[in-house]
């Protein structure tokens, strides 16, 4: 995997651009000598999207772009240019800004990542791979399919869309590592009405391959009858309870509250910087027995997943509370040096026009032994959120607040009538003390999560089993 990496991220950023190998990496050597770490991040990357709603396509763009970003490090100053302009003259302008801020703290270059991952995904585009008119039939077919299935769809919205993603990254004393990194999306939303109400469903998949499986009948079908499901239950809730109660959490996506409320206070730079609700209490109970969260980047084709982050390092799975105990954050280079830690790949960038940070992969809580029928029997009065929507987070106190797109009241261990308006308000410290049940049943969400930090969005994935958690204040109307 990665000699043909290297081979053809050498023919795009090389033999293409007329630059020389050889002069670059002596251009990387001066602009770090006397830093403590840094990197050339080279990209190519070639993305499209197609928008379809209301029986017609609404949009439709490709975009190629390519650029590097160079970066110097010296405790914890960054000096970083980055320019779309792939010339030897314009790294040897950008070497001259990084060598700038560099503090002579120490002149001690860190060690380079050691070793690469084998092969989680396929290096295939797949822009080339399926033609434009396949993409639209596919589009049309979902809406006519949704259309047909139900008298109550009023409204068909499907988003689908990839990017193929090559860098090579260069440091200091001729280290290289590269990656080529596929990226697909199907989006489906259905609007369905009844007695002059109107309410919405949807769903997503997505995945590091080809649009090969998102082509298939069998998995676009079951997608839309997922949206159309959701959207017909939603015309039959009612208004949800407000106040503390036992709230189930389903599995796959939900875990989204763990990504928001847990995962970023367990990143490196926010704990070096003790900005974090969980600062200083590594090797400490955090959680309730049983909790294991790990941040795992080698799973196979998933969103989330790398062979190497953004700085050269495989990635790997960490975990980051083991049987309710911390046990370990998720590390970049500068932050992992600072602190004394080691890298766990887990340096990530939007692109190479942006510095890495300590970004999370897929979050996932490991599973316990309960089946989902137990949990929700066990609970005599709660709620049950099956999928989450948007939410807020505060990292410093670890408060949020979700709204859940479709949850149940539960009464007397069986599930009811289906909720609107149902938030969930806590922290992520609370709540992992007050999980009491974790179900078996571990599942990932679909493929098409997306996460900010520090103004930049990257890919990544969650993933977690049913689970039951006592007094939880739940927001709502009814």
């Amino acid at each position: 995997m990665l000699m043909s990496a290297l081979a053809l991220t050498d023919d795009l950023f090389f033999a293409q651009t007329g630059m020389n190998r050889a002069s670059v990496q002596r251009i990387v050597d001066d602009s770090l000598r006397g830093a403590e770490d840094g990197e050339l991040f080279l990209e190519y990357r070639q993305s499209e999207s197609f928008h379809w709603d209301d029986g017609k396509l609404k949009n439709a763009s490709f975009n190629t772009t390519q650029g590097f970003g160079l970066r110097s490090v010296s405790g914890e100053t960054c000096g970083y240019a980055h320019a779309v302009d792939l010339t030897e003259k314009a790294l040897q302008r950008a070497g001259e800004t990084v060598r700038a801020a560099q503090t002579g703290q120490s002149g001690a270059m860190s060690l380079p990542p050691m070793g690469t991952n084998h092969l989680l995904y396929t290096d295939a585009n797949p822009l080339q791979g399926t033609g434009f008119a396949e993409k639209i039939a596919l589009l049309q077919r979902i809406d006519a399919y949704l259309r047909a299935r139900d008298p109550h769809v009023r409204q068909v919205s499907v988003a689908l869309g990839g990017n193929w993603q090559a860098v090579q990254i260069l440091r200091a004393g001729d280290f290289r590592a590269a990656d080529i990194r596929p990226l697909v999306h199907l989006h489906i939303s259905v609007v369905a009405e009844k007695d002059g109400r109107m309410e919405t469903g949807s769903t997503g998949g997505g995945g590091r391959a080809d649009y090969t499986r998102w082509m298939d009948p069998a998995t676009w079908q079951s997608m839309a009858d997922e949206a159309l499901r959701k959207a017909l239950v939603n015309l039959e809730s009612v208004e949800a309870p407000a106040g503390e109660m036992t709230v189930v959490l389903g599995s796959g996506w939900p875990a989204v509250l763990l990504h928001e409320a847990i995962g970023h206070g367990l990143e490196g730079d926010f704990n070096r910087k003790k900005t974090s609700v969980f600062s200083e209490l590594m090797g400490q109970r955090i959680a309730a027995p049983g909790v294991t969260i790990v941040d795992d980047g080698t799973l196979e084709a998933r969103r989330g997943s790398l062979s190497i982050d953004d700085e050269g390092t495989p990635t790997r799975c960490t975990t980051l509370i083991e049987d309710g105990i911390l046990v370990g954050y998720m590390q970049d280079r500068m932050n992992a040096r600072l602190m004394g830690r080691e890298a766990t790949g887990n340096g990530r960038r939007e692109s190479f026009a942006h510095q890495p940070y300590p970004r999370m992969t897929n979050t996932l809580m490991r599973a316990g032994s309960a089946t989902k029928d137990e949990i929700i029997a066990s609970v005599k009065k709660g709620i049950y959120a099956a999928d989450f929507g948007g939410g807020q987070v505060d990292i410093t106190s670890g408060k949020f607040v979700f709204s859940a797109n479709e949850a149940y009241e539960i009464n007397n261990g069986a599930l009811g009538r289906p909720l609107k308006g149902a938030s969930l308000v806590g922290s992520g410290f609370e709540s992992l003390q007050r999980i009491t049940m974790i179900g078996s049943d571990i599942a990932l969400d679909g493929g098409t999560g997306t996460c900010g930090k520090n103004g930049q969005s990257i890919p990544c994935g969650v993933g977690q089993p049913t689970l039951r958690l006592e007094r939880m204040t739940v927001g709502g109307r009814g």
